[in-house]
């Protein structure tokens, strides 16, 4: 909503620059550079909107049917409600990289990653699913609220899940995976040791970076823990590829679009 309520404040700014200088005649010629600038000011803004508006425009063109199936895993479907919901967190990914994803290579590798992600996780809610991990109602709400405590208000948390494609029903549901994802990647994905040999390995890359930009870096001692950490992540995130790879071995999937 901010950005789409900035020209019409650029408008407003170029209407007070326009008074101010019909009521002071002396100032005449500055008023009227300042204006001008605001102008192209405007200008400029409206072009950034139009772009916008168009790309917006060719992002939602990449949308399936929300009640199609565009994939079969294992026997359970996935729509293309579930498709659009990743697919706009993608889109928002690649825009925060500075890249458009709205150009053909960017399309493709968008719904590459779109469809492995959706099978993935199809892959293992089945496995919690099967091993008895659940969310309870007091989790749900819990985080739920939590999400909602991220906006100042709720007009702006509903924008943000129109933006993503969910309503409070889908909200609520991917909260509930969340949770038993969460759950289940916990206890059965261990991130393994991390040795202080690697520590410091992780630690002299980034302070050589830091000072080849002339900064000083901080002792290794006080970013320890956020490395350890961070290197934890790693080790998890490289076992649960490798076990999403292993659960595809033995799963049926039909991937329809």
């Amino acid at each position: 909503m901010k950005k789409l309520m900035y020209p019409f404040l650029l408008v407003l700014l170029s209407a007070v620059l326009a008074a101010c200088g019909a009521d002071d005649e002396g100032k005449s010629a500055e008023k009227e550079e300042k204006a001008k600038t605001a102008e192209t000011d405007q200008q400029d803004q409206q072009d950034q909107q139009k772009q916008m508006e168009e790309m917006q425009k060719k992002m939602e063109e990449q949308k399936l049917e929300e009640n199609k199936t565009i994939a079969i895993v294992n026997d359970q479907e996935i729509l293309g409600r579930e498709y659009n919901s990743v697919l706009t967190s993608s889109q928002m990914m690649f825009q925060q990289m500075g890249q458009d994803p709205t150009t053909e290579e960017a399309a493709e590798k968008i719904k590459k990653q779109t469809l492995d992600s959706l099978v993935g996780q199809t892959l293992l809610l089945q496995e919690a699913d099967k091993k008895g991990y659940k969310a309870s109602d007091e989790e749900v709400k819990k985080q739920l609220e939590e999400t909602k405590g991220q906006f100042k208000d709720d007009k702006e948390f509903e924008t943000a899940m129109q933006q993503a494609g969910l309503n409070m029903d889908s909200l609520e549901d991917e909260i509930a995976n969340n949770i038993k994802y969460t759950k289940y990647i916990n206890s059965e994905i261990k991130p393994g040791e991390v040795t202080d040999a690697e520590i410091k390995k992780f630690y002299d890359e980034y302070a050589s970076q830091g000072g080849a930009e002339g900064q000083e870096p901080p002792k290794l001692e006080e970013v320890k823990p956020q490395i350890k950490q961070q290197l934890e992540q790693q080790k998890q995130q490289e076992k649960l590829v490798k076990h999403v790879e292993e659960l595809k071995k033995n799963a049926k999937i039909d991937i329809k679009v």
